[in-house]
């Protein structure tokens, strides 16, 4: 009974948003109180609990909205601006065939914004990117979201493993005495997490590599002419280059300098292999790609975004080098302020707003609006209007424009996240039980015993689609599961890389990511389409990362 009550968030988001194809907002305010009922009912968490939880989660749910208005105001002002003209056509430049822009955009150029922001960033880039040249709305968020997976182990700077391990393996802040002996053997906590980032990397080489490849079956299989799989098969040699292009520098990277960097030079190194190799047809079919006529279009694939106004797009044609200016400057400043090293952190982590304490209780929450990729948007967009010489009319229009496309996001994010805090904080009650998810792990662990390297992945898959974060689903499960690694005598650094590997493939599913990046392509209440083409990716992902992970502790 205790388990089927934990699983009814995930249970009542998959059958309202999956199954019964509900907007976000009804499936996730309908959820929003089937949690808070049981978590008072049964769990016998507290009001004050269960309100301080609510408050938590729109104060979370404010962060998230202010990364979608920056991603969608630097897209209409690049719009506007007559960038997008000409991004759009160095791409043409590049490759016309569909199924490689979506590798070099989604996949390698989203790798870098992971490695720079985390938190949602790249899709929230990627996809209105792929739509400004032509994709398919309902296209550029699934594929976006299912190539922001491989490069989320070391997304933020490193933040998922440095941050989320290392917190998740402590009791009141000291590290757990159950990993303290593998710590040690490993010479501290920088040199552990150091080799669980090489064994992340070890494991992915055969896993992240083949993502390129299923995105490109996703694509000609659910949005060609054809509806066919072959179509996407037949770029297999290019997809399998550019997965490694990516995976092989991660690797060396991760094992050599650690966990801040792979995604970073991962995504920067493989674009400099896979874009010359693309101009020049290595390893590509001889007929090119492309998807029909947009009047030909299933309703469902186009997004409604806003197009009043458009004739104040300017009608001056920018060089190159201007046009992609924006997105260097995103790149290079999200780089800049993320390393410790470097002052710019902690200045911009200097002012905080928010509440500690929340209505008395243990619960906290603070915002660090300087600090948040959506701060790093607007000032780009600042920049960029005089970089392109935009006027105060075209500004304003996006500014006007952006605003508006948020206020669906902000209903769904303001009942979504709630429910998420809520889950996550149930460990305050008067049951005697532990929180929700830690009950649904423990229950879990019980049935698989020395099996469990293949389900490891699936519970850091949990964590992120219920907590909307790989940082977190790391800070949620790794003491659990490094307990179970100690339990069923297996190498807890690889038990550990599961996790991590698993927070991964969640974040393809994880409701938070999937409403932000709907919301920035005019796809509000589509959700469930999308976790529908996004599910069989994350099974994949988790699966396979298990697979290979029982073969390593069976050896």
């Amino acid at each position: 009974m205790t388990t089927i009550v934990a699983l009814t968030p995930i249970i009542a988001v998959m059958l309202f948003l999956v199954v019964l194809k509900m907007s976000a907002v009804k499936a996730m305010t309908i959820s929003l109180v089937a949690t808070a009922a049981l978590a008072l009912l049964y769990w016998q968490v507290p009001v004050i609990i269960i309100a301080a939880s609510t408050i938590e989660g729109i104060i979370i749910g404010l962060s998230i909205l202010y990364i979608v208005f920056g991603a969608i105001l630097l897209l209409n002002t690049l719009k506007l601006s007559g960038a997008i003209d000409t991004i759009r056509t160095s791409f043409m430049g590049v490759s016309a065939d569909r199924r490689v822009q979506v590798i070099i955009i989604a996949w390698l150029f989203g790798a870098f914004i992971e490695g720079a922001a985390g938190f949602g960033t790249p899709a929230a880039i990627a996809a209105p990117l792929l739509v400004a040249l032509g994709f398919p709305a309902l296209a550029a968020v699934v594929l976006a979201l299912i190539a922001d997976s491989s490069p989320v182990s070391f997304g933020a700077v490193g933040t998922p493993v440095i941050v989320g391990v290392d917190q998740g393996l402590r009791e009141g802040g000291e590290i757990s005495p159950v990993v303290q002996p593998y710590i040690d053997s490993s010479g501290g906590m920088a040199p552990f997490i150091q080799d669980i980032a090489s064994q992340i990397m070890q494991i992915d080489i055969f896993v992240g590599s083949l993502m390129p490849l299923i995105m490109v079956i996703i694509l000609t299989r659910f949005f060609g002419t054809n509806r066919s799989w072959k179509e996407g098969l037949a770029v297999w040699k290019f997809a399998l280059f550019a997965g490694l292009s990516f995976t092989i520098p991660a690797l060396i990277v991760a094992t050599f300098l650690g966990p801040e960097f792979p995604s970073i030079f991962g995504g920067l190194i493989g674009l400099a292999i896979v874009v010359p190799a693309a101009k020049r047809g290595f390893l590509l079919p001889k007929e090119s790609w492309d998807f029909a006529k947009e009047e030909d279009w299933l309703e469902s694939w186009i997004g409604k975004i806003s197009t009043d106004g458009d004739d104040q797009q300017s009608t001056r044609k920018l060089s190159l080098i201007r046009a992609w200016i924006p997105y260097l400057l995103v790149g290079l400043i999200l780089v800049l302020t993320r390393l410790e090293a470097l002052p710019f952190r902690e200045m911009l982590q200097s002012f905080s707003v928010g509440w500690n304490n929340i209505l008395g209780t243990a619960i906290s929450e603070q915002l660090q609006p300087l600090y948040i990729p959506g701060f790093v948007f607007i000032l780009v967009v600042l920049i960029t209007a005089f970089v392109h010489k935009m006027n105060p009319r075209q500004v304003k229009l996006s500014f006007t424009r952006s605003g508006k496309a948020v206020v669906g996001t902000a209903i769904t994010l303001f009942t979504a996240v709630p429910m998420v805090r809520i889950f996550i904080n149930s460990g305050e009650n008067a049951s005697g039980l532990e929180s929700m998810p830690i009950e649904l792990a423990n229950t879990v662990s019980a049935l698989m015993g020395s099996g469990w390297p293949i389900m490891a992945p699936l519970i850091g898959a949990l964590g992120s689609f219920i907590s909307g974060s790989a940082t977190f689903s790391n800070m949620m499960f790794s003491l659990f599961q490094s307990s179970v690694a100690d339990q069923i005598s297996a190498d807890p650094k690889l038990i550990l890389s599961l996790q991590v590997m698993g927070s991964n493939a969640g974040n393809m599913i994880c409701v938070l990511n999937v409403v932000a990046a709907a919301s920035v392509v005019g796809l509000v209440g589509r959700e469930g389409a999308i976790i529908r083409m996004t599910i069989l990716p994350m099974l994949y992902y988790s699966f396979f990362a298990g697979t290979i992970g029982l073969i390593l502790s069976l050896l």
